[in-house]
């Protein structure tokens, strides 16, 4: 009878044990963690004690005669070095090919035109949180009775600008007229992160994705627009998500094209291991074996040769961006080695590793270039590596 019974009590502890864990999975759910909003201060100087100009004004992208003649004086008195014998791209931009780029940009690119390409759109700036933020607004053309448009924030990356958007702005807004279904409209919101094109840089440091986030978060709420949608791509990805953590009840949608993982568990460490040989145990599909394996090669040894341009960035940028700030042709080579890298990484092994192509022709490329070069803002835009990679990847909270 006391071995019943002390048998009757072990397998009631156990139930109750059983019990304890179903209530505590059934009913306790994950706290769902926000990032708190902080209201920053990035204007020169200390935080003034008088409310700050609200104020929307417009703006237009324009550059001096005498601005121009510089450029052009500095195009003439460039100094080029001779690349190493059949070495295409593999060293970065070849100096052939640039010396082309260069003769276009002096005898045949036309900056006042391109610069009315600029302005085709409605272009603003608006004090936010110290600094002059600048961004592009673009509204449909055309609604339905009873129809209402859907507010879309668009953010770039680097060596991007707002500029990048232009050819899928007329699709969002003005679906209809290039033959797609009109079911969804959007009002266009396309900003210049803070540092980048003709956004105001920060004069403090610590200026990260999360502090990016909230000065869009309030030029959203600026505009009246309560609940929005969001897309980025590059930084854009990052400043996005961090929106979408710190204003959930507010971004209604998020769409990337671009995500990162800092952090690897057990399963994703054997998927690299033997998701070569066994595809169906990690859900791949033929692609993202041709994509992923071998792994060394397309992606450890990728990511050595690739990357030297953010270990600097998160580095010691300003000492590099002293002489692009000072250099249009060294502008140039740094930002189409990108652009050619990142297109197709098969361009390194071409001659002209910058070849035009369907998204893009050379008065694009040049257009984004400009967009630094008159703004001065490549080194500001370099800075976002230092204030978002500087202190570690996978230490900070909206990484977790």
């Amino acid at each position: 009878e006391l071995c019943s019974s002390l048998a009757g009590i072990m397998l009631l502890e156990v139930f109750l044990v059983l019990g304890t864990l179903l209530m505590y999975f059934l009913f306790s759910k994950k706290k769902e963690e926000m990032l708190p909003f902080k209201d920053g201060w990035w204007g020169r100087g200390q935080k003034p004690v008088t409310k700050e100009d609200s104020s929307i004004r417009p703006f237009k992208v324009e550059i001096t005669e005498e601005e121009l003649s510089d450029l052009f004086r500095r195009l003439d008195q460039a100094r080029i070095t001779e690349p190493v014998e059949n070495s295409c791209f593999h060293y970065g931009t070849n100096s052939v090919p640039l010396r082309k780029v260069v003769s276009y940009w002096k005898n045949q690119f036309n900056w006042k035109k391109q610069a009315e390409v600029l302005n085709k759109y409605p272009q603003f700036k608006t004090k936010i949180q110290g600094i002059d933020i600048h961004f592009v607004h673009v509204k449909p053309p055309r609604l339905t009775e009873g129809q209402a448009a859907k507010p879309l924030l668009m953010v770039h990356g680097w060596p991007g600008s707002f500029y990048e958007f232009y050819k899928i702005i007329p699709l969002l807004t003005d679906p209809a007229s290039h033959g797609l279904g009109d079911e969804h409209i959007f009002e266009i919101i396309c900003p210049s992160i803070p540092g980048y094109g003709f956004s105001e840089a920060p004069h403090k440091k610590d200026f990260n994705s999360v502090s990016a986030a909230t000065v869009f978060y309030e030029l959203m709420l600026r505009l009246r627009f309560n609940e929005f949608y969001t897309q980025g791509g590059d930084w854009g990805w990052l400043i996005c998500t961090n929106l979408s953590q710190i204003a959930p009840n507010n971004v209604k949608g998020l769409h990337l094209n671009m995500v990162s993982v800092s952090k690897l568990g057990l399963t994703d460490l054997l998927s690299i291991l033997l998701g070569r040989y066994f595809p169906g145990l990690f859900g791949f599909q033929d692609e993202d074996v041709r994509r992923m394996f071998p792994f060394l090669k397309k992606w450890l040894y990728r990511i050595l040769s690739e990357s030297g341009y953010a270990h600097i960035q998160a580095t010691k940028l300003d000492t590099v961006g002293c002489g692009l700030n000072d250099s249009p042709v060294g502008l140039a080579a740094y930002i189409l080695e990108k652009f050619s890298s990142w297109t197709d990484m098969e361009f390194q092994n071409l001659e002209d590793g910058i070849p035009e192509s369907r998204e893009f022709s050379l008065d694009d490329l040049l257009s984004n270039i400009m967009i630094y070069w008159v703004s001065g803002c490549i080194v500001s835009s370099m800075r976002f590596y230092r204030e978002n990679l500087g202190k570690g990847i996978g230490t900070q909270k909206h990484e977790k």
